[in-house]
Formats: C-alpha cells, sequence, structure tokens
C-alpha cells in the first residue's frame, strides 16, 4: 500500500514519534504530515513518555522549521482513525501505547514482531509496514515513500532542511553513511545552508559534554591489536562519534569502538586509522545476525538488537561481548600484499569465464573527456575522470568493474542490442562539475565473456584480505566459502570472488581444453597478422 492509498482510505492519520524524540523521528514525521495535510487529511504529530524535548537543536528545529508536534501524556487513549509510528514499531519499549483504529509502521530499525504475529500480539489490525534496516535513517525512507509518489519534496525548504537533518543526526555526522538511498537523498536535497550551521552547532548539552569527558576516563586498551573500547553513558548518537574521534587521536590507538545501551539495543560507534581494518567492515561484523552496521572505511557505526543479543549470547555481558568480539575479528583473517607474496597454485583449480550476457558502458561516449565522476552503486561509491578507452562492465547484482579498452576486448564481446537490468539498486553516475546524476543502465549495451580471461582459483577456508598489486591502500576481503584467485597470466594479479558470484560467473577448465583454446587462439592472431 502506497502513501496516497492510506490517504484515500483514512480521514484521520496521527503520527507518532518515538518517546523522547530525536531529529530523525522528527523530520520523518514531518514529511509525512506535509503530504496528508496536502492531501486533506487531517494530520497530527505527537509523541508521549516521561520526557518532553528539551534538546537545544530539536527545540531550533521545531521553532525554526514550524513542525507542529505535541505532547501527549495520556498513554492508553483512543485514537482515531490511523496511527503510524516513525522511526519506530508500535508495541515496542520507547513507544507509548494508544489505542488506534487501525496501525501502521515506518521505520529502519530491525523488526520487533515478524508480519503474521502483527494480528496476534497488537491492539489494531497493521494496515501499513515499511521497515528497512538497511537504511541510515528512517527520514530516507519518508523521503523515499514520497519521490515514489512524485511529490515535490525541494519545494519545501523547510522539509527538505528537515529531512536533511534527520539524516545528518542518525548517520554522526554522515560518518556513518553507507546506503545508496542515504547518499541519494543527501546530495540532492536543497535546503536552507544557514538553519543547517544553527543546528549543527547547537547539538551539544552541558550534561552531554560530561558525558563525554567521564566516558574517556573509563576506556579499555588491547595493546597486541591496537584497539580501545568505551561504553558510555546514554547519550546523542553524535555524541558516541564524537568520543570515538577524540579517542583515535590517542598514540598508539590504531581501531577504537564507543557504545552505549539504549532502550531496545546498543547503538556503537567505530573509527579506524589502520589501512587494514575497514571501518565499515567491522561495524558489519560487530552487528552480525544481532543488528546493522556500515559505513566508510575510516567511521562506521551500528546497532545491535537488544533481543537479538540475548538470544544469540545468552550468559554474555555487552562489554565482554566487544572486547572479545573485536579479538576474535582481528584474528579471523590473513593479509595479502601480492607484490611480497608467492602464491601456492597447487591446490587450485583452472577456471574460465562463463559467456554469460552482462552490460557495459563506454564513458567517453556519453560524458566530455576529463569529466569528474562519480559512479554509485549498492557497494559503495566509484570516484574517476572520463577518459579515453575506459570501460564500465556492470554485473548482475548492479555491481560495477573499470577497465581500460584492452581488458575489455580481450575479456568480452559486444553483443547487439541494449542491456537492462532489475536489482535492489540500479547503479547511477554523476557528473561532478554540474552535479547531474543519470541511470547508468540508460547508456548500457550488451556483451558477453570472450572465454580467454583464466583463472586459478580455490576455496577460502579463512578469510583473508588482498591488496591490489598496483594499490597498497585498500584492500579486498574474502570470507570463508568465497574464493581466492590468481590471473593465470599475471601471478601478482591476486584478488577475491565472492561465492556467490564465482558459482555464476566461472566454471572449471581443465588444463588440456585450456592449451588447446590456447593454441588455436595464437593461430587465429597469426592468420590475422598474414
Amino acid at each position: 500500500m502506497r502513501l496516497s492509498e492510506l490517504s484515500e482510505t483514512f480521514s484521520t492519520i496521527t503520527i507518532q514519534c518515538h518517546d523522547n524524540p530525536d531529529a530523525d523521528a522528527i523530520a520523518s514525521a514531518f514529511g509525512l504530515f506535509c503530504f496528508f495535510q496536502e492531501q486533506g487529511v487531517k494530520t497530527e504529530i505527537i509523541y508521549g513518555g516521561n520526557y518532553q524535548i528539551h534538546k537545544p537543536n530539536l527545540k531550533l528545529m521545531l521553532h525554526k522549521l514550524g513542525i507542529p508536534i505535541r505532547y501527549k501524556a495520556d498513554e492508553g487513549s483512543h485514537i482515531r482513525g490511523l496511527l503510524i509510528t516513525v522511526d519506530c514499531q508500535y508495541g515496542s519499549g520507547n513507544v507509548t501505547i494508544f489505542q488506534p483504529d487501525a496501525i501502521g509502521m515506518i521505520d529502519h530499525h530491525q523488526p520487533e514482531l515478524e508480519e503474521e504475529d502483527d494480528s496476534n500480539q497488537l491492539l489494531a489490525p497493521v494496515r501499513f509496514r515499511e521497515i528497512y534496516p538497511g537504511l541510515g535513517s528512517c527520514a530516507t525512507l519518508v523521503w523515499s515513500l514520497l519521490k515514489d509518489e512524485k511529490y515535490p519534496v525541494d519545494q519545501n525548504k523547510y522539509l527538505s532542511t528537515a529531512l536533511f537533518c534527520g539524516l545528518y543526526a542518525d548517520t554522526s555526522q554522515f560518518t556513518e553513511l553507507f546506503n545508496p538511498l542515504d547518499l541519494d537523498m543527501r546530495d540532492e536535497l536543497l535546503i536552507d545552508r544557514s538553519f543547517f550551521g544553527q543546528f549543527r552547532n547547537s547539538n551539544l548539552t552541558l550534561q552531554e559534554l560530561q558525558i563525554a569527558g567521564a566516558a574517556l576516563q573509563k576506556y579499555h586498551f588491547q595493546e597486541e591489536y591496537a584497539f580501545a573500547t568505551i561504553c558510555s553513558e546514554p547519550c546523542d548518537p553524535n555524541v558516541l562519534g564524537m568520543i570515538s574521534d577524540f579517542l583515535l587521536q590517542v598514540d598508539g590507538v590504531g581501531t577504537c569502538v564507543v557504545y552505549n545501551q539504549m532502550f531496545d539495543g546498543y547503538k556503537f560507534s567505530v573509527r579506524s586509522c589502520s589501512k587494514e581494518v575497514k571501518a565499515s567492515e567491522l561495524a558489519q561484523y560487530l552487528s552480525e545476525e544481532i543488528g546493522t552496521g556500515g559505513g566508510h572505511f575510516e567511521k562506521a557505526g551500528g546497532f545491535i538488537n537488544l533481543k537479538h543479543f540475548k538470544e544469540k549470547y545468552t550468559r554474555e555481558m555487552i562489554e565482554e561481548y566487544f572486547n572479545s568480539r573485536i579479538r576474535s575479528y582481528f584474528e579471523s583473517f590473513d593479509i595479502i600484499y601480492p607484490r611480497e607474496f608467492q602464491i601456492d597454485r597447487a591446490d587450485m583449480k583452472l577456471f574460465v569465464r562463463k559467456k554469460i550476457m552482462t552490460g557495459f558502458v563506454r564513458l567517453s561516449d556519453i560524458l566530455p573527456l576529463g569529466t569528474p565522476i562519480t559512479i554509485r552503486t549498492i557497494d559503495g561509491d566509484t570516484t574517476l575522470n572520463v577518459l579515453e578507452g575506459i570501460y564500465i562492465l556492470i554485473g548482475y547484482k548492479g555491481d560495477i568493474r573499470v577497465l581500460n579498452e584492452w581488458e575489455f576486448k580481450r575479456e568480452y564481446v559486444e553483443v547487439e542490442g541494449r542491456y537492462s537490468l532489475e536489482t535492489e539498486y540500479i547503479p547511477t553516475v554523476k557528473n561532478r562539475l554540474n552535479g547531474k546524476s543519470e541511470n547508468l543502465i540508460k547508456h548500457a549495451f550488451r556483451c558477453i565473456s570472450s572465454g580467454r580471461h583464466q583463472i586459478y582459483a580455490r576455496e577460502l577456508e579463512k578469510s583473508v584480505k588482498v591488496f591490489p598489486k598496483t594499490d597498497d591502500s585498500k584492500y579486498t576481503k574474502g570470507n570463508p566459502g568465497d574464493y581466492i584467485a590468481v590471473n593465470k597470466e599475471d601471478e601478482k594479479d591476486i584478488f577475491v570472488i565472492e561465492k556467490d558470484m564465482f558459482t555464476v560467473l566461472y566454471e572449471e577448465l581443465h588444463e588440456r581444453t585450456a592449451e588447446i583454446g590456447s593454441f588455436l587462439f595464437q593461430k587465429q592472431k597469426q592468420d590475422v597478422a598474414y
């Protein structure tokens, strides 16, 4: 069901933030309020709990952006029509319970109840349920729902600015962005920069300053792996980021994690200045199967669901969990620098890339040479300049690979026709000179593998981090079940391939078959030369 269908079904809609609402909850509620109001629906925003909004930047947000939110203290009272909880889920511990005629939920945290359990445990039927734990903010989800309705968000600068503030606050000042939709919203919103400067600089209260100071005195340092952890009192996510930024500046600390307990779990912030530890990767490792995590190479964060944590780690305290889990992370992988490493091919088999249909774009065909661009995919951003002979290969998941002309023509054969793709996130290309973005698939043609790309590979039994032979600043990680591979024609070209992608892209090639294929290819080249 879409937002427009809700406005056609209900004449009264109440939007509820979680208790003690933050910028993300307020912004998300405001987005829905603006939409439903314009549809002629009687709409209001409420919140409950023991405390009314007191943070300076939130009070500024409500006043300057004209957000009409009301504190409602009569818990358990009846609410007419549809009640939509934002940045939370009806029945959760941080949500005051009211009794509506129907329920909707819009959230970016882990689901509290399975959909089939809603009818058995809630006080009213669930008519709308949009829960996407992979997003950095609930504001992003609301923005996406508004875009689906073709609602002109940028014509309302107050709303655009509110959504921007919600994302900023919930991703520790944009340092914990990892979903391309979050990045898209950040880049596309037209905001009041003057107000945002005020919002950003009125973020910290004196109480939070005291929390940060007290937390820095309670660190735990593991010298062997150069990591530190701190457990803080409950505070705004931005304060966690501030503490971890400061902690990383201490000599000898290469990686740090700062965390605190919330009503339904643990929020944590990760920082790294070690090239062998991606902060985003460590965040995902810490929240694996019990929450969500991600971010950037140096800065990341995440959330651990309290219910899932207690189910999986029944006897472990959270302090013990973080310290033991981080040690386990450091002990879980080997590191390969190809220029200094000689791979043993004795237990590796020969594989050839399958002749499957894929897409490609010749960058110079769509943008002028020299144009600085950013290609955004589900895996993150790739920044480069448009050069002659640069090709972008598009994988079946919407991932990309950058090739030069020689590599492309050696490994692929062009096929007539346009390339189409359905995936979770369609890759986009952004011209950084004018800020314009467009769908990369619109410019893609079809190609198939030539069968000349051959590799030796074996399945990994232990995680490994491989740095490219030409760049030792960033690595690619392979986990058990993935494959470690080496180019047949270049023993220093070592890389990893995800298990799912490997079975789709490669098939085993016996040595004798490969020798015959190589002979025929060389003979074909000689015939062409004569």
